[in-house]
């Protein structure tokens, strides 16, 4: 009998590891946005696979894995600009309250399919990553985790801990603002002779 359960925890143990590190690359990429930073993004993965095997007992094999490993990550991510933030060094952190969760009141979340992602998809990789790097936090995270990991509205509100309505409102306007960039940089780079957007 213990035989037995000790192969089923050893079975188990090899599905879990097999579920959680097959989003690997798509984490790192996550945390590329959030830290901007490579090696820090490097470091918060690690400590996110960290978390996720302490707490793997809290995870039930055959759930939203990616979900699950994203809300870590993310909310690892917060916990320590939390932390960075009562560092007498740093200057405001107030940005982290709203990308903790803060509602974003009086606007319309769009119910149909943004026309704005097949102009967003159409340009190119560095572009975008460039404008990406320059929206408010919390419109990056819902952006990224949308149009870059292709997750849905619900994996998204899992995530970030916000409501369905309130992550259609950050993505659109996410794209809004995105959008806008990309606009204005290929105007100035036309109006000075040179191109931004290259085949897209």
């Amino acid at each position: 009998m213990t035989t037995t359960t000790s192969a089923m925890q050893e079975g188990q143990g090899d599905r879990f590891e097999v579920e959680v590190l097959q989003y690997l690359d798509g984490l790192y990429g996550y945390a590329i946005h959030l830290t901007r930073n490579p090696e820090d993004a490097s470091d918060l993965v690690q400590e996110t696979y960290a978390r996720a095997f302490k707490a793997r007992s809290q995870y039930r094999l055959g759930t939203n894995a990616r979900a699950w490993l994203f809300a870590i990550l993310r909310n690892t991510f917060l916990n320590d600009r939390r932390s960075a933030c009562r560092s007498p060094r740093t200057v405001s952190c107030e940005w982290l309250d709203e990308l903790a969760g803060e509602d974003q009141d009086g606007f319309e979340s769009p119910r149909s399919p943004d026309p704005q992602k097949s102009f967003i998809a159409g340009l190119m990789r560095e572009d975008i990553e460039k404008a990406l790097n320059e929206l408010p936090e919390e419109f990056r995270s819902a952006v990224v985790l949308c149009d870059v990991e292709e997750m849905s509205y619900s994996e998204i509100s899992q995530i970030l801990g916000i409501p369905i309505g309130t992550v259609r409102s950050r993505i659109h306007r996410g794209r809004a603002i995105l959008r806008k960039l990309l606009v204005e940089w290929q105007s100035s780079m036309e109006g000075s002779g040179g191109e931004v957007l290259k085949g897209g």
